[in-house]
């Protein structure tokens, strides 16, 4: 189904040939499009139009596209989209720690686009909440009672794998930095120390997941974090 016409984007571009794709792949799925060719720009327009999704790139003519994702964040808790080259692995965690929700790698497929706004808009508007359940496969995952389970039988978690996956799992479907989630599972003095984290994805891979070298649900999103995809269940 297409969203409806009302749900205005805001692209944040300076090369005329992405917003052009990115135009006529929107306005086909029904969104409304603004452009802007500079970050200048992008402000004016964000603080001046009614918008519901923005679509950023880092490398803008005039400023830093994060300092733009700041700003934007700053007064607005509407989904912000990174567009990002590839090798910008570094800016992409930059911006995803200033408030952006997810990225957009350059050169991009019109369908992964449009899944990640889907993700971001719904998200928007719900976000798993403490009572919410999620799927992982055959793999369960109550919030509210902090629990995990496969086809019914529990999946013990240690304290701290528990953390882990809880903040994964409130940002279900969205890559969360690595320095996001060593903040908030050990605290803002361990936000370099990924080791930890490695260790214990690892760990969760090997509890969660069918083939845990091959996993399907905890993906890594290289140089940048972790994403996990899980499937709402309701309370």
């Amino acid at each position: 189904m297409n969203p409806p016409s009302t749900l205005q984007v805001l692209i944040v571009d300076d090369e005329p040939a992405i917003r052009d794709l990115l135009r006529t792949t929107l306005v086909a799925e029904g969104y409304g499009v603004v452009e802007a060719a500079t970050a200048r720009e992008g402000a004016t327009l964000a603080a001046n139009r009614r918008i519901d999704l923005f679509l950023i790139d880092l490398g803008l003519p005039d400023g830093d596209g994060v300092a733009l994702i700041r700003e934007i964040r700053g007064w607005t808790q509407r989904p912000i989209l990174v567009l990002s080259a590839r090798t910008q692995e570094s800016q992409k965690v930059d911006a995803l720690d200033a408030g952006a929700d997810d990225f957009v790698s350059k050169p991009f497929g019109v369908a992964e686009l449009h899944a990640r706004i889907r993700v971001a808009l719904r998200h928007a508007g719900t976000s798993p909440a403490a009572g919410q359940a999620l799927a992982l496969g055959e793999v369960s995952i109550d919030l509210l009672a902090r629990s995990v389970s496969r086809a019914g039988q529990p999946i013990k978690l240690t304290a701290t794998q528990w953390r882990l996956l809880e903040v994964l799992a409130r940002h279900a479907g969205r890559v969360v930095t690595g320095r996001q989630l060593l903040r908030e599972v050990w605290g803002p003095g361990h936000g370099e120390q990924g080791h930890y984290l490695r260790i214990y994805v690892r760990q969760l891979r090997q509890k969660l997941e069918a083939d845990p070298t091959a996993p399907c649900f905890l993906l890594t999103e290289m140089g940048v974090g972790y994403r996990l995809l899980a499937t709402s269940t309701g309370a």
